[in-house]
């Protein structure tokens, strides 16, 4: 059973396509004519020129819409398909859960003629989020254990260009700091379900956290102390796209 099989009932529902980080996908991806999908999920950002989707979980493959490229259940590290089969290959909020990432970042440049397109983040950064700061340090200290360096990714792709993804404040794709202007959002259930260092880490060591951060969105406390960002229409808070030429 893979981690997504375990957390990844609902993903259909809280992790939806942005499409502003939609646009910022596909204009990496620039001219391929055939897109693999790896690490797929449940087919958030595949674009029309996606001609295979690759992912090892079950759970996840049968949330894909009607119509979606055909899915191929296995893992990033060993793909059972031709030397360089797509003009393309996209790896989404997908390396800090291989099991062994110099073999998962060799099989995307294998399968891929002209680029490589990886969607990440920079924990340096990310670590400062306020979640992760101010409420939910357990969650930070479990990130560090799984994230991946942007340097590490880089050296791996013999080299890449790195573009900032900044979050817009009504991100419809409920990722880990897509709800930066919408804190309630972190006290939903559902909400946490969809994000995997949420869900990972389990509701008993999150709940004095949560309990903090909804006496303080109940007094007041959380819009006083983050006033500078209820009227900001985006936030880095360290994604990042990582682009490989061929």
């Amino acid at each position: 059973m893979t981690t997504y099989d375990r957390i990844g009932a609902t993903y259909n529902h809280t992790r939806r396509t942005d499409r502003r980080i939609g646009v910022k996908i596909h204009e990496a991806l620039g001219d391929a004519g055939t897109v693999i999908n790896v690490g797929a999920g449940a087919g958030s950002y595949e674009p029309p020129q996606t001609v295979l989707a690759v992912e090892p979980g079950a759970v996840m493959i049968a949330q894909r819409p009607a119509g979606s490229a055909r899915a191929l259940q296995a893992s990033a590290e060993s793909i059972p398909i031709a030397d360089d089969s797509a003009d393309a290959a996209m790896a989404l909020l997908t390396v800090h859960h291989w099991t062994n990432l110099e073999a998962g970042i060799g099989e995307l440049l294998r399968i891929a003629r002209q680029r490589v397109v990886i969607f990440t983040w920079d924990q340096a950064i990310f670590r400062r989020f306020w979640l992760l700061d101010e409420y939910l340090p357990e969650v930070a200290a479990f990130d560090d254990t799984r994230a991946v360096s942007i340097d590490r990714l880089v050296a791996l792709l013999g080299g890449a260009r790195i573009e900032k993804v900044l979050i817009p404040h009504d991100c419809t794709d409920g990722f880990g700091a897509a709800f930066w202007r919408r804190p309630e959002a972190y006290l939903d259930p559902e909400v946490r379900a969809g994000i995997s260092m949420l869900a990972q880490t389990g509701e008993e060591v999150l709940r004095p956290g949560l309990t903090r951060l909804s006496n303080d969105l109940s007094s007041g406390l959380w819009h006083e102390r983050h006033a500078d960002l209820l009227d900001r229409d985006t936030l880095d808070v360290g994604y990042r796209l990582l682009v490989a030429d061929l």
